[in-house]
């Protein structure tokens, strides 16, 4: 017999996890995460029999990313905090900032969970533009917030990265903690090396960040660890217009040079093709023309 709440008798509510299209309730959620399993080397002897079927897995999240995400318009990816209450300045500075970013044209991705992100992706949806959420399988699940238009749950977090960044014209980085780090670093790194093209990263929340950006010009350039011009590849602000304008800016400069690249190869191909034509002998016709 059924409670009155219609639970099976010794059922009781417990927590929920998205797997891939699976979700996993109660005693049927594990209690490690695919990523955990995967990097885990103690278990080395199952890796001829299970490592392979999580290739095709790990595949299977690519195929999933780049088929789903293949239309979305130009857009921006955005991180921070999950644990930010909605009246704090970074949540605050993320609504504001996905409203102006939808304005504008862009699509609104962040890893759609709650704090900055679900401030982000509300002030995208609200203001008509598309809001999406690249979810991620955790041990504590953070599940998708409300506000998120377009969503994929992800097993692996390099899977997951890989769409922020190959789908993204720029960063915008608010206050948060170690996740949000990682992803600052990781888009720095891409662009400091040249894997992706002039990659605008924006920080926002100058009391959060002034501190690190001290310790980068201070410590790791101070000692040769960087360039002076790697520091000119992060924008601070806390204008939400200045950090739009700053991204506008950077997507136009780039359209810019992949138009001139584009006419210099053209230009040089019908060069080419001009050469070859004065350069080609003449035909047997014309040199029996001229010896009459």
């Amino acid at each position: 017999m059924s409670q009155s709440d219609g639970r099976p008798p010794g059922r009781v509510p417990g927590g929920e996890r998205h797997r891939g299209a699976v979700t996993l309730r109660n005693r049927a959620i594990p209690t490690s995460t695919a990523d955990q399993r995967l990097l885990d080397s103690r278990g080395r002897g199952d890796w001829k029999t299970k490592d392979a079927w999580r290739a095709l897995r790990i595949l299977s999240e690519f195929v999933e990313g780049f088929d789903t995400l293949a239309d979305l318009p130009p857009a921006v990816s955005v991180f921070g905090s999950a644990r930010s209450k909605p009246d704090s300045l970074e949540c605050r500075l993320a609504e504001e900032l996905g409203g102006a970013l939808a304005r504008a044209g862009y699509a609104v991705i962040t890893g759609g969970g709650p704090g900055v992100m679900e401030a982000a992706n509300r002030g995208a949806s609200e203001a008509g533009g598309l809001s999406v959420g690249l979810g991620i399988e955790l041990p504590f699940e953070q599940g998708l917030n409300d506000w998120v238009d377009l969503a994929i749950d992800f097993r692996y977090f390099f899977a997951r990265k890989t769409m922020f960044v190959k789908y993204a014209q720029a960063f915008v980085v608010l206050p948060g903690g170690f996740g949000t780090m990682d992803e600052l670093f990781e888009a720095l790194t891409l662009v400091q090396t040249g894997k992706v093209t002039r990659f605008p990263v924006v920080l926002m929340g100058v009391d959060y960040w002034s501190g690190l950006l001290d310790w980068l010009r201070d410590a790791m350039a101070g000692e040769g660890k960087i360039g002076p011009a790697d520091l000119e590849l992060i924008c601070l602000t806390d204008d939400v217009d200045e950090a739009v304008r700053h991204i506008v800016e950077a997507e136009a400069v780039l359209s810019a040079e992949q138009e001139a690249i584009r006419e210099e190869a053209v230009a040089r191909v019908a060069a080419d093709q001009r050469a070859a034509a004065d350069a080609a002998p003449e035909g047997p016709g014309a040199r029996r023309a001229g010896e009459r």
